[in-house]
């Protein structure tokens, strides 16, 4: 489908406002987090006070509650096991909010839970780790959300694929008003994961050479535009010549098509035998040993997923042929504080508004379709951000 004309924005002047106006640079803290983070009140009622520019409005609470449509899994499986059923949704309690959702992120972490690789806390359970709404209603005593704010959330809690859920008020963030719910929803989660991977996990900078595998999925695209960015040499791998041609776009140096070559020899040549600073491998178990392979003494192997399944155990003597460093890290600890959050947000809301950040909405599904979507993300016919899209939404 092409990058989604909501992506148009490198090159195009945006006008500022109050979420990210006070930029100092485009791949860096922006000075406008400081204000956001000035306060740091532990008050559990509160949102921090940026929040709380107008007056609170607040739905009245009821004790009536509304039939909506879900996404539940019942039993772990295939994508089937996602069924389209009607719950109950109440009232938001105390420091909580009541979100209608209006573009929901379809992330590889979706599958995870879905088939059992991750524990999901309940059973059944409604997928979902991502979503943008518009707030309909607020807890009692709650100050710095009122209804018809349009907010963000990625990570905790599970629950999503909803058409509304009800969501601590602490784990959302304000959407700019230059950027439109359906690009919000496509790129938070990954773009927080590409923060934390580039910026805290292994701190790229310029005259790094670093390895991304699947170098044309939501998070591959973003790691090789922000790692390019930062004046990182990017080499990616992909499966074939459609998504190497995305790769070239979004900024690899080098891109392998592993069907048609071994990556570990092309990166020996790539890299004159040096091998890469880091590898970014969201891969597993196909691609585990040979990303070791192509570090350099002392390099990072990051490994932040495993859509071809569990890596084998690695022995330490292994790490220590060439001392190298290994991390398996997640995003949820990486964003445990509210400060955080606000930070890693408004770092990737900052780098899509400047153009640094090129979204690509590739794939758009109904809600209800999402069996469809999860399919054609394990089968590798997606590329890009995969978005569903509740009734009332824009498809």
């Amino acid at each position: 489908m092409g990058v989604s004309r909501l992506a148009q924005v490198r090159g195009r002047h945006l006008p500022q406002n109050t979420f990210l106006s006070g930029r100092c640079h485009s791949h860096g803290t922006s000075a406008f987090l400081s204000r956001l983070l000035i306060n740091k009140s532990n008050q559990k009622d509160q949102v921090l006070p940026f929040f709380t520019t107008r007056p609170v409005v607040r739905a009245l609470a009821t004790q009536a509650s509304t039939m909506v449509k879900v996404i539940r899994v019942h039993e772990l499986g295939g994508p089937e096991v996602l069924r389209w059923e009607d719950v109950e949704i109440g009232e938001p309690k105390e420091g909580e909010i009541r979100v209608k959702n209006k573009a929901i992120g379809l992330n590889f972490i979706d599958v995870y839970f879905r088939k059992g690789v991750y524990k999901a806390p309940t059973m059944p359970f409604t997928p979902g780790m991502e979503a943008v709404g518009v707030v309909t209603a607020v807890g009692p005593g709650l100050t710095g959300r009122k209804v018809g704010d349009v907010v963000a959330y990625a990570g905790r809690p599970m629950g999503a694929y909803s058409e509304e859920q009800i969501l601590p008020a602490n784990v959302v963030v304000p959407v700019p008003p230059s950027i439109e719910p359906m690009l919000a929803a496509s790129v938070l989660l990954k773009g927080m994961t590409a923060q934390f991977l580039l910026r805290r996990c292994f701190k790229v900078e310029s005259g790094h050479t670093v390895l991304v595998h699947a170098a044309a999925g939501g998070v591959g695209s973003l790691l090789c535009q922000w790692a390019n960015a930062l004046g990182a040499t990017v080499i990616g791998t992909v499966s074939n010549e459609e998504k190497a041609a995305q790769a070239k776009e979004d900024g690899c140096h080098h891109v392998i098509i592993y069907n048609k070559e071994d990556f570990v020899e092309a990166v020996k040549n790539i890299t004159s035998g040096e091998g890469v600073h880091v590898v970014y491998d969201s891969v597993g178990k196909d691609t585990f040993q040979g990303s070791l392979a192509c570090l350099r003494t002392r390099g990072y192997m990051v490994n932040f997923g495993q859509s071809s399944g569990i890596p084998d155990p690695v022995p330490l003597p292994a790490l220590g042929a060439k001392s190298l460093f290994l991390t398996r890290p997640s995003l949820m600890q990486y964003t445990e504080t509210r400060d955080e959050l606000l930070k890693s947000a408004g770092e990737v809301f900052a780098n899509v508004d400047s153009g640094v950040l090129r979204v690509r909405v590739n794939h758009k599904y109904p809600l209800a379709q999402a069996a469809q979507a999860h399919a054609d993300l394990e089968s590798r016919k997606t590329s890009g951000s995969v978005v569903l899209i509740p009734d009332g939404g824009e498809l």
